[in-house]
């Protein structure tokens, strides 16, 4: 019986700091798994430069000579981490039965990368890891990511509950995965719509060896607005359900008015009306921002621009 060919894609930017107990331990690992026949001979680590600006496209590049199990693909520039995974989705798909994408840092526990190929040898065809708890994260990361989920669920967004870019996926959900040629990539929304049989695999998320986050509160906010308006329309419903109460209480207001005119109570004072003026204005320009934020996600899809460029792959 033929084995199965891994492909683990490790997105990276600027990650000189971590790359070397990163490579370290996936190489450790696939040894295991290949020792224990979980996997094919051919199974190997595809890292993915993402414009790096320090030492990690020369680390990658050392760690490849020689060793047939280390690749390396160095895009042209930096494009965000959505667009360098799927890029080393895209690549590895041509030889490779099954893809695993791992963040550089290794804060997803590679302990549960077993446990997800025999998931997938039963017939699942995406595989993802979800975190058990968010102890490691600071009360403002973790107050503020699971108001992320839940604000993601309200808007009609289908998401796995504490579920990042930890996860594996066969060829054929890879295939169907580039058929969605969108630019501003939320690879959290999209998977689950591939419709293909999937499970969970479970684990404690572990803190970082080295190295900072490359995803501070401005790329979250970001990463969150991509999330909203690439998959829901609901944020253009409740501008038309605010305007729509704010129609009543200038009815309401209205009314008020001509009973205190016809009881001879003139209506003076510049501070309501002021503070009706700003108040409706910066409503108005809370729409007329989301509206933008849509008409600019249509601008982007528009020019069918290429989401990255290769400059190199050594294999």
């Amino acid at each position: 019986m033929e084995q199965t060919t891994l492909a683990i894609v490790v997105p990276c930017f600027n990650e000189e700091e971590v790359l070397p107990q990163t490579n370290g331990q996936l190489r450790a690992l696939l040894d295991a798994m290949m020792r224990d026949r979980l996997i094919g001979e051919e199974s190997y680590i595809l890292y993915v430069d993402d414009g790096s600006r320090d030492r990690t496209w020369s680390l990658i590049a050392g760690y490849g000579e020689g060793d047939v199990h280390v690749r390396g693909l160095k895009l042209s520039g930096n494009v965000g981490h959505q667009n360098a995974l799927m890029a080393g989705l895209e690549t590895a798909r041509a030889d490779a039965d099954v893809t695993l994408s791992i963040d550089a840092d290794l804060q997803d526990d590679t302990n549960a990368i077993p446990e997800m190929m025999k998931k997938y040898d039963d017939g699942c065809d995406i595989v993802y890891g979800v975190r058990r708890k968010r102890t490691t994260d600071s009360l403002f990361k973790r107050t503020t990511a699971q108001m992320f989920y839940k604000f993601m669920t309200r808007m009609g967004v289908k998401s796995v509950y504490n579920h990042a870019d930890f996860r594996l996926m066969s060829k054929r959900a890879v295939d169907a995965l580039c058929q969605f040629e969108e630019r501003n990539l939320f690879l959290r929304g999209i998977v689950p719509l591939l419709g293909y049989k999937s499970d969970s695999v479970y684990y404690d998320r572990l803190e970082r060896r080295a190295g900072v986050s490359k995803y501070p509160v401005s790329k979250m906010l970001s990463f969150a607005v991509d999330g909203i308006t690439s998959f829901s329309v609901k944020p253009l419903r409740l501008i038309f359900a605010l305007g729509s109460v704010f129609l009543l209480i200038s009815l309401a207001i209205l009314i008020y008015v001509i009973v205190a005119l016809c009881r001879g109570n003139g209506v003076q004072g510049w501070a309501s009306l002021m503070l009706s003026i700003w108040f409706v204005g910066g409503c108005v320009l809370i729409c007329l921002s989301v509206i933008a934020a849509y008409i600019g996600r249509i601008y982007t899809e528009s020019k069918h621009r290429p989401r990255y460029n290769i400059e190199k792959y050594l294999k």
